[in-house]
């Protein structure tokens, strides 16, 4: 009862403080996923990795020998291909050398052509958002120019609802919910799950609880996906992530109460020893892997707080925890963890100028490239 009462209290208190938030940075630090969680009730005075025992046997090892396939040579080729194709006129161009992170031995391209024509499949990109999305995407309001883009070429986007806060194995269940209303067709299936963040490990517990769904999906995508967790989940509880209820405009409740416990690594690796993952869809990974001038301002903190456990990380997730095993690894990217999927700076250029000074990322053409690749690689596999 005693750590009940103080649990109510602590929650109680930062609530107060949430309900005082004035400042630019106060509203910021409000806005991204684990960070929120991270700004509101984390502090460093613990490790970020506890001791224990309890968990499976683990072994950090080169990702071929966890059955990763390296594709980076052939997807830099479809990608350095979309960005020159689209030039200045796509949103937040970059050039290829600075979209795509060099790591290691990066294998080289496969010289062959590249069609940039019409999607002869006509791939559907169904994206599951991160942890506490919903609470904050009024505020946000995302200009969906991803769809609008990558519908040019013949593919088309869309988002999956779920649930902002609770865990991934309700959200799993309302992932399949959404695939099994969806009309069906004939011929092979177009549907590509795009996880980011924590939409990752929700659309695999889907696809391994329910298997009436696996005939309708094409592919599975992680987007800087928290494959293995984040050890920054470790540092907060649920009740900091449940203040984005409060959130101007929040649309979220909260949920299960499961999200950040989703979201801790012990809970991720168990849960990938326990759940092999089913044959039918086809898997692969991009992962985030900044430069240091790369990272948000607002993000340096928790940059910091993972970088004492390995610095090669997105300021959210280590670079090794978002490959999902077995998949195809298709590149590093260069950007920080809200780059690659939240257009902050565009809809609050003022917040972008001071806090989330990184924020610029072509999205639109990383989305097609993924989508461009993906049908490629399964035609190969016909």
């Amino acid at each position: 009862m005693a750590a009940t009462r103080r649990r109510s209290e602590r929650g109680i208190g930062w609530l107060a403080k949430a309900a005082s938030f004035r400042t630019l940075r106060d509203v910021v630090t409000m806005v991204a996923p684990l960070s929120i969680c991270l700004a509101l009730g984390a502090c460093a005075s613990k490790p970020l990795i506890p001791y224990s025992t309890d968990t499976p046997p683990l072994a950090l090892v080169p990702a071929s020998y966890a059955g990763v396939e390296d594709r980076r040579g052939r997807f830099r080729e479809i990608y350095c291909a979309v960005l020159e194709a689209g030039g200045s006129q796509l949103p937040d161009y970059r050039p290829c050398s600075d979209a795509l992170t060099r790591v290691g031995t990066e294998p080289g391209g496969t010289g062959k052509p590249i069609d940039l024509g019409p999607s002869r499949r006509h791939l559907v990109a169904a994206i599951v958002a991160g942890i506490g999305y919903d609470c904050f995407k009024q505020w946000l309001n995302p200009p969906r120019t991803v769809a609008s883009h990558v519908r040019q070429f013949g593919y088309d986007a869309m988002l999956l609802p779920v649930d902002a806060l609770s865990g991934s194995a309700r959200n799993a269940r309302q992932i399949r919910d959404a695939i099994m209303a969806m009309p069906s067709e004939a011929g092979a299936p177009r549907l590509v799950l795009m996880g980011y963040s924590k939409g990752a490990p929700d659309i695999l517990e889907a696809l391994v609880d329910y298997p009436e769904i696996r005939s309708h999906v094409a592919a599975m995508v992680s987007v800087a996906g928290a494959i293995g967790g984040s050890p920054l989940a470790n540092d907060v509880e649920q009740y900091h992530a449940e203040l984005l209820q409060y959130f101007p405009g929040a649309e979220c409740t909260e949920g299960d109460g499961g999200g950040v416990q989703s979201l801790r690594p012990a809970f991720r690796r168990a849960w990938l020893a326990q759940h092999p993952l089913p044959d039918g869809p086809r898997y692969y990974s991009v992962v985030t892997f900044p430069s240091l001038a790369r990272i948000s301002s607002v993000l340096k903190s928790s940059y910091d707080k993972l970088a004492l456990i390995d610095p090669r990380n997105d300021s959210q997730v280590i670079f090794y925890d978002q490959i999902v095993p077995g998949s195809a690894l298709l590149g590093y990217v260069n950007a920080d963890h809200w780059a690659i999927a939240v257009p902050i700076e565009r809809s609050h250029p003022t917040v972008g100028s001071i806090f989330v000074t990184q924020n610029a990322y072509p999205r639109e053409a990383l989305t097609e490239a993924i989508l461009r690749f993906v049908e490629e690689d399964l035609d190969s596999h016909r």
